[in-house]
């Protein structure tokens, strides 16, 4: 059933959730920003305020400009939340990174990595002032918080989790996504989840597979974990969907990177596991002749891998899961 209304969008200098009726799904337009000729740049918002009060679920999409795939987990979320039952407040912002996404590029549009600079600054450059507003404007607002990511550009990934599995609310909500991979990954400084987490917000990242493109197989995935958070948290009735009885935990992990440029192939597959001293890539000159192959330093398993050819000397080649371990569903 279909329980997103016929409105029209709000244009908003603030995302103010008490305004907003009880019972009721909006569509928000923030201003943010203005461009070089003095027009608004505005982000897109789904705001859904339950009948009844309880928490404040933020989930965000496209903070780098070309991971798409969060964009139909939010739209069809929304599609079928009935807020008649809904306790507490979801917050669906379709794109953060406005900029760049109309640009088709992973970054904001001076180049710099939005996901590096949180929380930015009030009185920073326009990268760092447009991050700062975020933080300030909207995640301020959350409870918790659900970031949607994929691999960039010349990547591919697993369907895996980053989350601090330390913090038992965090830990949850991650086992709960039922993804292949989660990742133990206290949130970094400059990231939207670190600032996040400094604001007292229990927050997991979804890398949802593969940039630029929509994958219907991960978004489905994400729709049914994040069902799971709504149904543990008590902010809808349902029961818990677990797809695979476990899923895989890494304690820790890292990219490995060439040492020499050329025509690069990557052999091992996402989520397989790989030895101590096997072969996982090879660099070729553009006429074909073997130059240097890579082997693995260690056990692990693949959680992303690069599938750019054109590799130049520092490229990277394959992210690396360590002492992964296989932990059950919850149910």
């Amino acid at each position: 059933m279909n329980f997103l209304q016929e409105t029209t969008p709000d244009f908003i200098q603030e995302l103010d959730l008490q305004q907003l009726p009880p019972g009721t799904i909006s569509e928000q337009w923030l201003h943010i920003i203005n461009n070089g000729i003095g027009e608004p740049v505005r982000i897109p918002i789904l705001v859904a305020r339950g009948r009844y009060e309880g928490p404040v679920l933020g989930i965000t999409a496209a903070i780098h400009g070309n991971e798409l795939n969060g964009i139909p987990v939010i739209q069809r979320l929304f599609q079928e939340i009935d807020v008649t039952q809904l306790h507490g407040t979801i917050v669906g912002v379709l794109v953060l990174n406005v900029p760049g996404l109309l640009l088709e590029q992973r970054k904001f549009n001076d180049g710099t990595d939005l996901n590096r600079i949180s929380p930015g600054k009030a009185t920073g450059n326009i990268s760092e002032l447009y991050i700062n507003r975020i933080v300030e404007r909207i995640l301020r607002n959350f409870t918790y918080l659900i970031d949607l990511h994929t691999a960039s550009f010349g990547r591919v990934n697993s369907w895996y989790i980053r989350a601090n599995m330390s913090i038992p609310i965090t830990s949850r909500m991650a086992r709960l996504q039922n993804p292949d991979i989660i990742l133990q990954n206290p949130p970094g400084d400059g990231t939207f989840r670190g600032t996040a987490s400094a604001l007292g917000i229990r927050s997991i990242t979804l890398e949802l597979k593969d940039p630029h493109v929509f994958q219907f197989d991960v978004i489905e995935d994400a729709l049914v974990g994040i069902r799971n958070v709504l149904y543990d948290f008590k902010m809808l009735e349902g029961s818990l969907v677990c797809r695979s009885e476990y899923t895989i935990l890494c304690e820790r992990s890292y990219w490995i990177y060439t040492d020499e440029g050329g025509i690069l192939e990557v052999y091992p597959q996402v989520q397989e596991r790989v030895k101590k001293g096997s072969l996982i890539a090879e660099v070729r000159t553009i006429f074909g002749k073997s130059i240097r192959q890579y082997f693995a330093p260690e056990d692990g398993i693949v959680i992303g891998k690069s599938v750019n050819p054109v590799n130049q000397t520092g490229s990277r080649i394959l992210h690396l899961g360590l002492a992964p371990q296989q932990i059950p569903c919850i149910v």
